[in-house]
């Protein structure tokens, strides 16, 4: 049986690329669903930079707007070309937008509201790409 097409916008495929390669590369789901969400949002921010839809960050000198929140001791992670602040939370590792954690529920709920009854499907064909790289060269991969 031939596999079928999915019309869908970028930003949620690459949510879920980065999240199976993430876990691919050790990554628990919880954990990788927000490194996931969080490699696609800065992907979305350049590509709006460079697009002229958002403005650069404020140069340096400036003082930043204030977060909303005040933002917790974070460490990085590299995924698919990209540095990710990740924070410690009672559920475990997860990646960080605007200074607080994503969780992981938000984004398994906006991968199911995108890809509908396919999310499955297309998870499992991200999965058997995936296992066809060592996970040494799926980190060398970006977008």
């Amino acid at each position: 049986m031939p596999p079928h097409t999915i019309q869908i916008n970028r930003a949620p495929v690459l949510t879920l690329w980065a999240a199976v390669v993430a876990e691919r590369l050790g990554h628990d789901r919880g954990a990788a669903l927000t490194l996931g969400k969080a490699v696609a949002g800065a992907n979305a921010q350049s590509k709006g930079r460079r697009l002229g839809i958002f403005e650069p960050p404020a140069p340096k000198g400036e003082k930043p707007k204030p977060a909303k929140r005040p933002e917790p001791a974070a460490h990085q992670v590299s995924l698919l070309g990209r540095s990710v602040a990740v924070v410690q939370t009672p559920k475990g590792p997860r990646a960080t937008a605007k200074g607080a954690a994503i969780t992981a529920e938000s984004v398994e709920r906006y991968l199911v509201s995108k890809f509908g009854s396919h999310l499955e499907e297309a998870r499992a064909a991200m999965e058997t790409l995936a296992r066809s790289y060592p996970p040494n060269r799926l980190s060398e991969i970006g977008f």
